[in-house]
C-alpha cells in the first residue's frame, strides 16, 4: 500500500542536471515570451467579461488546445509518470477510461446548458438550476479545492527546481508565483488561455525527447516489456491483467472499481464540473466552439499518456525496485532522473523549460478559475453586488494576487504524498465528484427541487472524507492501495449525493417548470437553439463525429494493453 511519508517529499538528492548557458538562455527567452503575451493581452481587457472569459471571442482550436494544456500540468508530467513506475500500464485507465469519455460528455451534452445558459461559472449553473445556498457551497468548494490544486504545482515545481537545477525552494516558488501573477493580472484569462497554447507545444517538446531515448535505452517496447515482466510480473506491462473482482495487482483496484471509480466518477466529477476546464470551453466565441472545445482535446489526449506512462516505466525498469526506500528514489522521480541520464545540453534547457511550462500552466489554469469563481459568485453576489463593472475588474486582479500568495501557503501540503497523483485524486473524489452528482441529477430530473443540490453536495462531500479519513485512514475497511480508497471514496460520495437529492426531492417542492428552461435535458433556451454558421458544416466541424471518433480512436489504442 502506498502510505505518506511522515516529513516533506523531495527529489532524489543525486538528481542535479549538468545545465549550461544555452540551457538557461532557453529558459529566460520562454519567460520574457511568457511576459510578451501577457502585455499583448493587456490591450483587450475592457470590461470583466473581458479579463474573466476572454469576452467569449477565442477560436476553438485556441480554446482546444487551452483546455489540455490546462490538464498537462503536475498531474501528467510527475504525477503520470510516477503512477507508471508505481502500478505500470494500468496508467492508460486514467487517460481512455478516466478522461476521454467524460471529455466527449462535456462537449455533446452539458456545454449546451454551460455556453447557452451565459453563466460565467460553474457554480453559477447551480444557481440558475437549484437555489444561493447550492451556489454559495459550491462556490466555496470550488475555490478552496483551486487553490489547494495550486499549490500541488507550485510545490512540485519548487522541489524539481531545487532538485534539478540547485535553485532554492523558496526562489522558485517565487519566480514561478511572480510570472503566473504578472501573466494573468495583465491579461486575464486571454493572457492565461494563449500562454496555455504555447505551453502545449513547450511540453511536447520536452516529453518526446525523453520518451524517445527512454525507450531507445531499454531496447524499444520489447526489451521494456520483457524487463518489466521478469522484475514486477506479467501485469505490470497490461491495463487489465489481475483486475478480477478478488485478485491482486500493482493497482489495489478490481475492474469494477476502475470503470465506476475512475471512469465513471471520478472522471465525470472532474472533466465536466471542474472550471479550471470548462472555463477555456466558456471563453469559445460561440456555442459551436464551444462544444468542440473539449473534443478537439480529446485527440491529444489519447496519446499523451504514452509521454508520460512510458517513462515512468523505463526508470522502473532502468532501476531496480524503483520508487522504493532502498532505490534511492521516489516516485516522482522518474521523468527528471531521465532528464539527468539522457538529455544532452540544449535539449535539457528545452526539457526543464517543458517542466516549468506545465506547472506553470496547472497552476495558472486554478488561479485564474480561482479568482473568476471568488469575483464573481462569492464578491459580486453576496458581499458586493451592484458595484460597476470596473470595480469587478479590479477586485478580479487583487484576488488573483491573494490567490496566488494563498497557493504558496497550500503548497507543502502536497509534501505529505510520494506520489502526487494520490493526492489530486483525493482532492477529486472531495470536491468535484459531489458537485457532478448535483449536476447530473439536476440536469436529467425535473423532480430535483431547489434545496436538493445544497443537501445533495453537503452530503456528498463528507460522505467522501468520512470514507477516506475514518474508514480507510482508521484501518477499518482494508483497501490495498490510496488509489484504490480514492475510487471507493468516489463511489460512497456519487451513491451519498444521489440518495440525499432524491430523498430530500421527494419532501419538497419542485422549481417551476418555467423556471428550468435551458436548464433540464429535454428544454431549450435561445442561447440554446444557435444554428450553425454558414458554411460551418465540414465534418471535422461537426461535434458528434469529433467525439465519437475519440472514443473510437481511444478504444483502438487500448488493444495492445488489454491481453
Amino acid at each position: 500500500m502506498q502510505t505518506p511519508t511522515n516529513g516533506p517529499t523531495y527529489l532524489a538528492a543525486g538528481l542535479r542536471l549538468p545545465t549550461n548557458w544555452l540551457d538557461y538562455t532557453i529558459l529566460a527567452i520562454y519567460f520574457v515570451v511568457v511576459l510578451g503575451i501577457g502585455f499583448a493581452a493587456r490591450r483587450s481587457v475592457k470590461t470583466s467579461l473581458d479579463f474573466f472569459l476572454s469576452g467569449r471571442s477565442l477560436p476553438a482550436w485556441i480554446t482546444g488546445l487551452a483546455f489540455i494544456s490546462a490538464n498537462l500540468a503536475a498531474t501528467e508530467i510527475l504525477g503520470m509518470a510516477a503512477n507508471s513506475a508505481q502500478y505500470g500500464a494500468y496508467t492508460v485507465h486514467w487517460y481512455w477510461i478516466g478522461a476521454i469519455p467524460a471529455m466527449v460528455f462535456l462537449g455533446l451534452v452539458m456545454m449546451p446548458f454551460y455556453y447557452g445558459s451565459k453563466v460565467r461559472s460553474v457554480p453559477e449553473f447551480l444557481l440558475l438550476r437549484f437555489d444561493r445556498s447550492a451556489h454559495l457551497l459550491s462556490s466555496i468548494l470550488f475555490a478552496f479545492a483551486a487553490i489547494l490544486i495550486a499549490g500541488v504545482n507550485l510545490y512540485a515545481l519548487a522541489i524539481v527546481v531545487e532538485a534539478l537545477l540547485g535553485w532554492p525552494q523558496w526562489v522558485a516558488i517565487v519566480v514561478a508565483g511572480a510570472f503566473v501573477l504578472a501573466y494573468i493580472t495583465l491579461g486575464g484569462l486571454s493572457s492565461a488561455i494563449y500562454n496555455e497554447v504555447l505551453q502545449f507545444f513547450v511540453i511536447l517538446a520536452a516529453l518526446i525527447p525523453i520518451t524517445i531515448l527512454g525507450l531507445k535505452k531499454v531496447g524499444g517496447w520489447g526489451g521494456l516489456t520483457h524487463k518489466l515482466t521478469e522484475t514486477h510480473g506479467a501485469n505490470f506491462t497490461t491495463a487489465w491483467g489481475g483486475t478480477g473482482i478478488g485478485s491482486a495487482n500493482p493497482l489495489g483496484a478490481n475492474w469494477l472499481t476502475i470503470v465506476l471509480g475512475l471512469g465513471f466518477v471520478l472522471s465525470f466529477g472532474y472533466w465536466t464540473t471542474n472550471f479550471a476546464e470548462v472555463q477555456r470551453a466558456l471563453s469559445a466565441k460561440n456555442l459551436s466552439a464551444g462544444q468542440r472545445t473539449p473534443l478537439i482535446a480529446a485527440y491529444p489526449k489519447i496519446f499523451i499518456v504514452f509521454l508520460v506512462m512510458i517513462p515512468g516505466l523505463v526508470a522502473a525498469a532502468v532501476v531496480p525496485h524503483f520508487g522504493s526506500a532502498g532505490s534511492g528514489y521516489q516516485y516522482n522521480d522518474a521523468i527528471p532522473y531521465l532528464m539527468q541520464e539522457l538529455l544532452p545540453n540544449g535539449v535539457l534547457g528545452i526539457a526543464v523549460t517543458g517542466l516549468l511550462a506545465a506547472f506553470m500552466a496547472g497552476m495558472a489554469a486554478n488561479v485564474s478559475s480561482f479568482n473568476t469563481v471568488f469575483t464573481n459568485d462569492i464578491w459580486a453576489k453576496y458581499v458586493m453586488p451592484g458595484r460597476e463593472d470596473a470595480y469587478y475588474v479590479r477586485f478580479g486582479r487583487l484576488i488573483t494576487a491573494i490567490g496566488v500568495a494563498a497557493s504558496v501557503g497550500t503548497a507543502f501540503l502536497a509534501s505529505s504524498f510520494s506520489n502526487i497523483m494520490s493526492y489530486l485524486q483525493t482532492l477529486f473524489s472531495f470536491f468535484n465528484v459531489p458537485m457532478f452528482v448535483v449536476f447530473i441529477v439536476g440536469m436529467f430530473w425535473r423532480r430535483a427541487s431547489a434545496k436538493s443540490g445544497f443537501w445533495g453536495l453537503l452530503a456528498g462531500t463528507v460522505t467522501a472524507m468520512v470514507n477516506y479519513f475514518v474508514l480507510y485512514k482508521k484501518g477499518i475497511i482494508s483497501i490495498p492501495s490510496d488509489q484504490g480508497a480514492n475510487f471507493v471514496s468516489a463511489i460512497a460520495g456519487f451513491v451519498a449525493g444521489a440518495v440525499v437529492m432524491v430523498a430530500v426531492s421527494l419532501f419538497t417542492k419542485p422549481k417551476p417548470a418555467t423556471e428550468l428552461q435551458g436548464l433540464v435535458y429535454g428544454t431549450r433556451s435561445p442561447g440554446m437553439a444557435e444554428a450553425p454558421a454558414p458554411g460551418d458544416e465540414a465534418w471535422y466541424r461537426k461535434p458528434a463525429l469529433l467525439g465519437w471518433g475519440a472514443v473510437v480512436l481511444a478504444a483502438a489504442c487500448y488493444i495492445p494493453f488489454s491481453f
